[in-house]
């Protein structure tokens, strides 16, 4: 199998590196392991999707 680095997964899903630490940190990323201090991610891994809240509150927020 073919793995590329955060700085590599984060310049193809343009978000930042650390966010790429992080989702590997949470295991939201299929197949990801750890080598020393650097995340090994598949080449064709894909973007996980954002958990967090998009659009506008509603009135029972």
């Amino acid at each position: 199998m073919e793995y590329m680095s955060a700085p590599h997964a984060a310049e193809k899903w343009g978000i930042s590196e650390r966010r790429v630490q992080i989702l590997c940190s949470e295991n939201r990323i299929p197949g990801v392991s750890k080598l020393g201090y650097m995340w090994l991610i598949p080449k064709n891994a894909e973007k996980p999707t954002d958990g967090r809240r998009k659009g506008k509150k509603t009135d029972h927020e």
